[in-house]
């Protein structure tokens, strides 16, 4: 029997070194567990295009959202581990849901591998141009004055933005309603058509900012933003270590030849390092994150410790 596994083993292993060495021989699947119009979405096709121009093979973005991510996700899980199906998804799928769901139809953490991440993505606090509040100041003393007759939006319970939302009620003493979406778009266009108050914005919202639709108070991050450097960060605004920020890459099926997650890791980074990927990526609010593939997975592990307190702490439950 020893002698079996022995031989399997090194089967295998000449089956996985062959494959690496052959792909991609045709075109990659690229699954955004996210709809179409938010960051993900955004940072996929952006990553996509590189990775096809590298490759010389088509990189095909398919929206699969639902369930904060995780429809696309346990679809990926499920998918051959041959470098073919990948993962464009927030790290809150593999730091936060763990916390929200009650049972899930996959393991993030066992089922998916991270390959590489792409780019922090900083959260803006932002109003419609027409609320009364001039201010933060102005906007938290209105939030006190109307315990719950206020709302704010996220892309879904338990998303970043919406735990953004609950550490701004908590450190302010304030109430709001949430009113999840699926998706930070949806949720953004309610906002500028007036059905919600506020939301924590993951960059999509820049251009309204810019024009005037919409006003952005803070962000919710420990630095400022190139995009919008006369934001102050909350944590200027008294909220002592106010830190929302999430981090999106791209994650393999778990067994998937180690050989092709080095390769993608290797093109991924050094894509990021473009100034033209790198200007891209930045115009949309967010900020290139090279990483290899341990600095990621520990990352994920320090937001899981981060987020986890907060869920409980607010009894923040998510159905399945």
């Amino acid at each position: 029997m020893r002698a079996i596994a022995i031989a399997l083993a090194f089967v295998v292993g000449v089956i996985s070194t062959s494959l690496a060495q052959t792909w991609p021989a045709h075109p990659i699947r690229l699954v955004v567990n996210f709809p179409p119009g938010g960051v993900a979405d955004l940072l996929a096709r952006l990553i996509g295009q590189s990775l096809g121009e590298t490759f010389g093979q088509p990189v095909v973005v398919e929206n699969k959202g639902g369930a904060n991510g995780n429809i696309g996700g346990d679809m990926v899980a499920r998918s051959g581990p041959d470098g073919y199906t990948l993962l464009m998804s927030s790290g809150g799928m593999v730091a936060i849901n763990p916390h929200l769901y009650a049972s899930l139809p996959f393991d993030p953490v066992k089922d998916l591998v991270p390959v590489a991440s792409v780019a922090r993505v900083p959260f803006y606090l932002v109003i419609r141009a027409d609320n009364p509040a001039q201010d933060f100041t102005a906007f938290v003393a209105d939030l006190k004055a109307n315990p719950g007759k206020r709302n704010f939006g996220s892309p879904g319970i338990g998303s970043s933005p919406h735990l953004a939302g609950e550490m701004l009620k908590k450190m302010t003493g304030t109430d709001a309603v949430h009113v999840p979406y699926r998706g930070a778009a949806p949720a953004l266009n309610d906002l500028l058509a007036g059905q919600i108050d506020f939301l924590f914005d993951p960059g999509i919202a820049i251009e309204h900012v810019k024009a005037g639709r919409l006003r952005a108070l803070a962000i919710g991050s420990l630095q400022r933003s190139p995009q919008l450097p006369d934001v102050p960060t909350l944590q200027e605004l008294g909220l002592a270590g106010f830190d929302a920020d999430a981090v999106f890459g791209v994650y393999a099926p778990a067994g998937t030849p180690a050989e092709i997650i080095t390769r993608l890791n290797s093109e991924i980074n050094r894509a990021l390092a473009t100034a033209a990927l790198t200007e891209r990526i930045t115009a949309v609010g967010s900020i290139p994150a090279a990483m290899s593939p341990d600095e990621f997975r520990e990352m994920s592990r320090k937001d899981s410790d981060r987020f986890g307190p907060i869920i409980r702490e607010r009894g923040i439950t998510a159905g399945n």
